[in-house]
């Protein structure tokens, strides 16, 4: 079942929608959607490397476009629904001191989680909640997610054939590292 699953995705990835599904994956996992992009992207990749360069950018520039919009769920949803529920539970000064912090090192927290497996929206949202500036948001998410997806294109327009023919042969040993790292990056929210 995984090999035709792994089958279909690779001619998925070769159609004349996937890359309209590609940006629109990269822009709602930015945002509000679990699956990262690069589930589409490392495909795709793999399909047509000649493309690399312009599937990256693609992931790139819709991410940061989701990412701005994780952005104002967090601006604009914060008062009215989280700020009543702290302020009940006398947290609301708790989280003014964590606003503090955050906003002090937002930048690097936007460029760790950009680059990780760590759950980009959760920060996107973070960023809005506390009133990270807007264009440190931006700049941070451009330069992180660039790095991501350009790094990854790069090695698969590298190293194609060879990475292909290791997934291919080790399929299941490769999702079973993926699922390991997507449930590690859930995990890793609720330490923090």
């Amino acid at each position: 079942m995984l090999r035709r699953l792994y089958d279909w995705t690779m001619s998925l990835a070769a159609g004349p929608r996937a890359t309209v599904a590609l940006g629109a994956v990269s822009f709602a996992e930015s945002s509000i959607f679990p699956i990262p992009p690069d589930l589409l992207l490392i495909p795709m990749v793999l399909a047509e490397r000649a493309r690399a360069w312009a599937l990256a950018f693609l992931c790139t520039i819709t991410s940061v476009i989701g990412g701005v919009a994780g952005y104002a769920i967090g601006a604009l949803l914060f008062v009215q629904i989280a700020e009543p529920i702290l302020a009940f539970y006398g947290y609301l000064d708790a989280f003014q001191k964590f606003q503090t912090e955050y906003n002090a090192w937002g930048a690097w927290a936007v460029l760790i989680a950009g680059v990780t497996p760590f759950p980009f929206k959760v920060i996107t949202i973070a960023s809005g909640a506390t009133g990270l500036n807007l264009g440190v948001f931006i700049l941070a998410s451009i330069v992180a997610r660039g790095l991501r997806f350009f790094a990854v294109a790069g090695l698969l327009y590298l190293f194609g054939p060879p990475i292909r023919t290791f997934i291919e042969k080790r399929l299941g040993l490769v999702f079973t590292v993926f699922v390991i790292m997507l449930f590690a990056g859930f995990a890793a929210i609720k330490l923090l």
